[in-house]
């Protein structure tokens, strides 16, 4: 019998590591979790918020999924705070 999902993987495009730190760790406060050294040499990156774990894997040929997503409820104290860390500052982006 299913129990619980250890974890949910998520595409990512090749050397977006350091913009899915600034994301999932300074605006969502999740921890990045260590991969292991196999794994590791693939990229991408493994985040923790308790017991809800993400993993971001390097896809060479990404495309974007239409449809397919997570829903992640956060908790927040100040909610305009949190927009402006989400939302960006230019527009164009």
């Amino acid at each position: 019998m299913l129990a619980a999902v250890d974890h949910v993987q998520l595409a990512a495009p090749p050397r977006s590591e350091d913009t899915l730190r600034a994301y999932y760790v300074d605006v969502l406060g999740m921890t990045e979790i260590p991969k292991p050294p196999v794994l590791a040499a693939r990229g991408g990156c493994w985040f923790q918020a308790g017991p809800v774990q993400l993993h971001l894997g390097i896809e060479k040929d990404f495309r974007p999924a239409k449809k397919a997503h997570p829903g992640l409820r956060v908790t927040v104290g100040n909610r305009l705070e949190f927009l402006e860390k989400v939302r960006p500052s230019d527009p164009g982006v």
